[in-house]
Formats: C-alpha cells, structure tokens, sequence
C-alpha cells in the first residue's frame, strides 16, 4: 500500500467519523455484500467455466485473506498434503490480511517479512503470544533481489518448506527468480492481470523502486508461467478477482492437478471490486 496509500486511508476515516458518515456506510457497506454476494454466484459458482472438479476457484471462501485465497490454499494442500507446515509471506503489513494469518490459526508456523517498523510493532503486539511460542517471527526489511535470501537466512528459513507467499506491489516478479537456494512447495505470486495471456510483461528491475500507483508494476501471467516452468514449477490456479497466481512443485502437479498449467488456462481479468470483508470486523490477537 505504502506509506502514502496509509496516511490517506487514516485521513478519510477520521474524515468520515468527523462526519458521522458511519452509520451510513453500514448500510451501504451490506447492500454492497449481497451485491457482492449475488455476483460471485451467478459469475463464479454457477458458471461452467468454474464446473470443473479440478478448478480451484470453486473452493474459494475469505477468513484473512484479500480475497478468495484462504480457500484456494486450503483445497491445495488438502490434494499434495504438508510437510514441515512452515511458511514465509512478505508485504503482510499488519498481518490481519494476508495470505498465512488463517495457517497460524491452523497451527502452522513461519516467517513473516514487511518493510515497515511501524507494522512490524503492530505484529510484535497483537501475535505476542504466537510469536512467544515460536511459532511466528516478524522481520522488518526492504525486500531486494540481492538481500532476500540473506534475510531467509536471519529468518531460520528451512531451505524446504510448504508456502510462500510474495506480495510486494512492484518486484514480485525479481525476487521470486533471485530465490535459488530455497524451494517450497507452492508459491503464490500476485500478477498484473491487465495483460492478457501471451504478454509477457515483467517491470524493469530497480532495487529501491516501489509502486508509483500505475499499471508499470509486476508482472504479467504469461511471464510468471515462464519463470515458474524454469524453476520447476506449474502454474494451477488464478483467484477469481485477477490478483494472485497459484503454483505448485512440476512433480506434485502432475499428481494432483489437471492441466494445462497455461496462463491462458487460468488467467482472470481484474476483478477489484469484489473486495469486502465479510462477517465480524478483522481482529487478531494470539
């Protein structure tokens, strides 16, 4: 989101409250939901495109993920199993949305990476007694392609493990490729869904870049297949709103999933306005 990002955010709410424009945006906010609601099922679980018992969509549902994710990595691990039940996941910001936060109820334990001190406190408060326990360790660290997997080597990564996760907004595409010396056996990359399949666009790489807030960011599915095919990887699943790719280790792939393992399989133009929380207000503290 970035610093920017944030500090609007945080103005437009105190602006709303100032406002007493809350009760009005309750209601809103569930006419929203149902509308929501109604789209996901006439688009996603009534269409046949998403009929397939193999298609992962259907088993999309949110508890802390963005979107559907929480759902998706389930169903994954459901086919291929666990091992060591560990996982890292960078860009989490407070960690109340992300992609692992719903793993940690489950048990799980891992690493989690963010560029800011400030979220990284927040992280260090509200899972205090995860992180006591061992279960959970929160590194603050501007992600580079050079620096990532020193950082995995402070964070006591295990050079096998069940799940990443790379969300960063920019470089995604980079530092998954500087990732040589660790392999986990799914990955989960968000994409650029603007470009279609068969371009294969990738940003140019600058070290200290981040999101300007336009489309020259990431990369497209096409080259994200590509990457993954080179280290032995199969493109499985795309989140129904185009934002997250799913990719699983070649050879439990071909076990567990039916191809083809193409973007032009699995890509899913944007669909953002499906973002919403449903159910209580997110709050964690374990």
């Amino acid at each position: 989101m970035g610093w920017l990002g944030d500090f609007k955010n945080r103005l437009y709410t105190k602006l709303r409250r100032t406002l007493y424009l809350e009760p009005i945006d309750h209601k809103l906010g569930k006419t929203q939901s149902l509308q929501i609601d109604d789209y996901l099922q006439r688009h996603l679980y009534q269409h046949p495109r998403y009929a397939a018992p193999d298609k992962l969509n259907r088993y999309e549902f949110q508890a802390f993920s963005q979107f559907g994710e929480d759902g998706i990595i389930q169903e994954i691990f459901r086919r291929i199993g666990t091992t060591n039940r560990y996982f890292v996941e960078f860009g989490v910001e407070t960690g109340v949305e992300t992609n692992t936060t719903y793993l940690l109820h489950q048990g799980w334990q891992g690493l989690w990476i963010d560029g800011s001190q400030e979220y990284i406190n927040t992280i260090h408060d509200h899972f205090r007694q995860t992180i006591q326990e061992g279960r959970l360790t929160a590194l603050q660290s501007f992600i580079t392609a050079e620096n990532i997997e020193s950082i995995f080597a402070r964070g006591h990564v295990p050079e096998s493990f069940d799940l990443l996760s790379i969300d960063i907004d920019r470089n995604d595409y980079h530092i998954w490729k500087a990732i040589t010396h660790y392999q986990p056996r799914v990955v989960i990359m968000e994409y650029n869904s603007i470009f279609r399949p068969g371009c294969d666009f990738v940003v140019n790489y600058q070290a200290d870049a981040m999101w300007d807030g336009t489309s020259n960011t990431g990369a497209s599915l096409s080259a994200l297949e590509k990457l993954g095919k080179e280290k032995g990887y199969a493109l499985v699943a795309s989140n129904f709103t185009g934002v997250n790719a799913f990719f699983v280790r070649q050879d439990l792939a071909d076990a567990h999933f039916t191809g083809p393992f193409t973007a032009e399989n699995h890509h899913e133009a944007p669909k953002y306005f499906l973002y919403h929380t449903p159910g209580h207000p997110r709050k964690v503290r374990m």
